[in-house]
């Protein structure tokens, strides 16, 4: 099995400095939908963890959020591809989860559902903390420089060997020009 992981504000969506609130906030980014299809044709798993805090800060509603990722499912089929979970942390910083990116629980928690190491495992962000959250497990970090991406390269300290993309078709292509990445199943024993 070959494992993705997407951030979803900057990456999929835009992303608004007052959270995105409501369907009809979540706006997707150009291109982002058929990036989603040349993976899942490329026989990848497509998955997504995203930081939610706006329902801690009570910002929107598990009700909203919901309604958000059925918009991101469903633009995602009619591109002819889709989403194959979706994680969120619904918490805010002082609440000190684990699961909070740039901690790597969300992250551990999508291994361990596909009884995956993270070795060969990408994952796409436009922030620091996607980057390190990957990192932090083994994975491979990219960076794309939508949402706050260029912020983020600008600032630098990036995790070693961090790839960085104009966005994620720009990555989606590239992934189907290169051999797919070793990706191990854990034993079980």
């Amino acid at each position: 099995m070959k494992l993705i992981i997407l951030d979803r504000d900057g990456v999929l969506n835009h992303d608004r400095d007052d959270f995105v609130k409501s369907a009809d906030e979540w706006v997707p980014i150009e291109g982002s939908m058929d990036a989603v299809a040349f993976l899942k044709q490329a026989d990848y798993t497509v998955v997504v963890a995203t930081n939610q805090s706006g329902i801690g800060r009570h910002y929107f509603t598990m009700q909203d959020l919901n309604e958000m990722h059925e918009k991101l499912h469903r633009l995602a089929r009619e591109a002819g591809g889709g989403i194959d979970g979706i994680w969120f942390c619904p918490h805010t910083d002082s609440a000190r989860c684990h699961c909070r990116k740039p901690k790597p629980g969300m992250v551990e928690d999508i291994l361990d559902r596909f009884n995956m190491s993270a070795e060969g495992v990408y994952m796409v962000g436009d922030s620091l903390r996607d980057l390190q959250a990957i990192a932090a497990v083994g994975g491979q970090p990219v960076l794309v420089l939508t949402g706050k991406g260029k912020k983020t390269l600008a600032a630098g300290g990036l995790p070693e060997n961090t790839q960085v993309f104009d966005d994620l078709l720009a990555f989606a292509k590239h992934l189907n020009t290169q051999p797919a990445p070793q990706q191990d199943a854990l034993c079980s024993g």
